[in-house]
C-alpha cells in the first residue's frame, strides 16, 4: 500500500467524536432510536428543511427519494452523466429511465439548464441535479425550468453538506435532496445518508419506506408507544444505527469551521496553480455561494497524457483521482446514451487533487510543486 504524503482526502476523528459513539454503546440501544432522532432534528435545522430522514448511506438516500416521489416505469429523469453511478442507479432501481444531459463546460462540470431543457420529453417526470464538488451550478435556473414544465426537481447533494446559495442550503431547492455521509465526504461517519424535504406528506412516505413499510418502529414499541405494527407498503431496510447518528451530530457541530478551512485552501490552490501552463481551473464559486469545497479539480490541456501526469504525482506520494468516469460510457448504460462531447472531454482531462480540512500549507505546497513538475512533461 502506498504511504501517501498527501492523501486525496483524510478524516480527522476527535476525542469528542469517540465519546459520542462510546455513549451510544453504553446506552444499550444501538439500532435507530433517540440519537437518530436528534441528528434528524439538528440536520433539518442546519439546512433549513422542515423534515430530515436519516438513512444507512447516500445511495439509500437517493433511491428512497426516487421511490417515495413515485418514479416508475415509463418515466424519464434528466440527469448529468458526470456523477457517481449511484445517482443514475437510484433512478433505474425504480424502473424509470435516466436521460443524460450535458454539463455547462470544461470549467463548469455541472448539469446545464439549457441541455436539460432540450432533453425534456412528454415522458419526463423529474430532473436530478448533482452539486459537483459543492458548487451550486445551474440549480436556480433548473428550479425555474422544473416549475415551468411541472417537473419534480430532485437533488443529489452528496457533495454539498454546508453549501448555501443566497442563504439557501443546496438540497432544499427541489422537493427532496439526498446527502451522503461516506468517509470521504465533508460530513463523514463511514456509511450514512440523509434525505431532506419541505413536504410533510413526502416525509411521511420516506419514513415509511425506510423501514420495511412498517407503521411503527422498534424504538416506538420499546418506549411503549405501540404494541404492534402493520406493513402498508413495500419498503426497505435503510435504517441508520445509533453510533453513526451520534458521530454525525458531533461532526455536524464543526462542519462550517472545516468548510471555511477548505475555502481557504481553495483560494490558495487558485493562487499557486494559476500560472502553470497546461493546467486549467474550474470556475470559482459565485459570490452568493458558500461552497462546501468537497473537491478541487483541475483540467489538463488537450493532448496531455493524464495517466503519466497522475503517475508523476504518485511518484511524489501525492494521491489524485478522477471525478468521474462518465456513467453514459459504462456498459450497463452505453446502449441508449447520446453523444456528450463536453462531458467526455472533461472526464478524460480532469484530475482531482487532494482536499481536506486539516491539510497543511506544507502538504499543499508539495501538491502544487508536483503539479508544476508534471505539467512540464
Amino acid at each position: 500500500m502506498t504511504a501517501w504524503r498527501v492523501p486525496l482526502s483524510d478524516l480527522e476523528v476527535t476525542d469528542g467524536d469517540l465519546a459520542a459513539v462510546v455513549d451510544t454503546y453504553r446506552s444499550g440501544w444501538l439500532t435507530m432510536g433517540p440519537e437518530t432522532e436528534r441528528l434528524e432534528e439538528t440536520f433539518a435545522q442546519y439546512v433549513g428543511a422542515a423534515h430530515s430522514i436519516a438513512v444507512t448511506n447516500g445511495t439509500a438516500a437517493l433511491h428512497l427519494t426516487c421511490a417515495a416521489t413515485g418514479l416508475g416505469p415509463g418515466d424519464e429523469v434528466i440527469v448529468p452523466s458526470l456523477t457517481f453511478v449511484a445517482t443514475i442507479n437510484a433512478i433505474a432501481y425504480t424502473g424509470a429511465r435516466p436521460v443524460f444531459a450535458e454539463i455547462v463546460g470544461l470549467d463548469a462540470p455541472w448539469l446545464s439548464a439549457t441541455a436539460a431543457e432540450a432533453a425534456i420529453s412528454p415522458r419526463t417526470k423529474a430532473i436530478m441535479t448533482m452539486s459537483y464538488g459543492g458548487h451550486a451550478g445551474d440549480v436556480a435556473r433548473i428550479r425555474q425550468l422544473a416549475d415551468r414544465h411541472d417537473l419534480l426537481l430532485l437533488e443529489d447533494a452528496a457533495h454539498a453538506a454546508g453549501a448555501r446559495l443566497d442563504g439557501r442550503h443546496l438540497g432544499t431547492f427541489g422537493i427532496a435532496g439526498a446527502f451522503s455521509f461516506f468517509s470521504n465526504k465533508n460530513l463523514a461517519v463511514g456509511e450514512g445518508g440523509m434525505v431532506v424535504t419541505h413536504d410533510g406528506a413526502l416525509a411521511e412516505r420516506l419514513r415509511l419506506l425506510r423501514s420495511h413499510g412498517m407503521t411503527t418502529l422498534t424504538w416506538d414499541r420499546h418506549c411503549g408507544h405501540a404494541a404492534s405494527y402493520d406493513v402498508v407498503a413495500l419498503g426497505y431496510n435503510y435504517r441508520i444505527d445509533e453510533p453513526r447518528a451520534a458521530l454525525g451530530r458531533a461532526r455536524l457541530a464543526r462542519l462550517d469551521d472545516e468548510n471555511r478551512r477548505r475555502h481557504e485552501l481553495d483560494i490558495r490552490y487558485r493562487e499557486l496553480l494559476g500560472d502553470i501552463d497546461g493546467v486549467g481551473l474550474l470556475q470559482p464559486p459565485v459570490p452568493n455561494l458558500i461552497c462546501s469545497h468537497h473537491l478541487f479539480a483541475i483540467v489538463l490541456e488537450e493532448g496531455v497524457d493524464r495517466d503519466r501526469f497522475r503517475g508523476k504525482l504518485a511518484d511524489r506520494a501525492v494521491q489524485t483521482s478522477v471525478h468521474y468516469p462518465p456513467v453514459h460510457r459504462f456498459s450497463i448504460y452505453r446502449e441508449h446514451a447520446p453523444e456528450m462531447p463536453v462531458t467526455d472531454a472533461y472526464a478524460t482531462r480532469s484530475v482531482t487533487l487532494p482536499m481536506f480540512a486539516h491539510m497543511t500549507h506544507e502538504q499543499q505546497d508539495l501538491v502544487v510543486e508536483a503539479v508544476r513538475d508534471a505539467a512540464r512533461g
